[in-house]
């Protein structure tokens, strides 16, 4: 019985051929290099999916980057000045 339960939520889980698309053509929408190209231009799921692992990687490169210069504004100011407020409130 349990592996006729695995089987049911592994199939559960599996999502269409038509769903894939849909999230693929989604993803699209977000990724700025492939959202540029020209909507007749062919480009592989597989391709979407990389591209979207390396845009990802490249906004939290950006989070990390904004932090530390955040933080470094924040050592570099009187903690109690109203800049030192302005930006614990960025912070929250």
């Amino acid at each position: 019985m349990s592996n006729r339960r695995s089987r049911q939520s592994s199939s559960a889980t599996r999502i269409s051929d038509d769903q894939m698309i849909d999230l693929v053509s989604k993803l699209r929408q977000f990724l700025p290099e492939i959202r540029e190209r020209r909507r007749s231009d062919k480009v592989s799921a597989s391709t979407v999916l990389q591209e979207t692992c390396n845009y990802i990687r490249k906004l939290h490169r950006e989070v990390d980057n904004l932090s530390d210069r955040l933080s470094l504004l924040l050592d570099s100011v009187d903690e109690d000045s109203q800049e030192a407020a302005v930006i614990r409130n960025l912070l929250m």
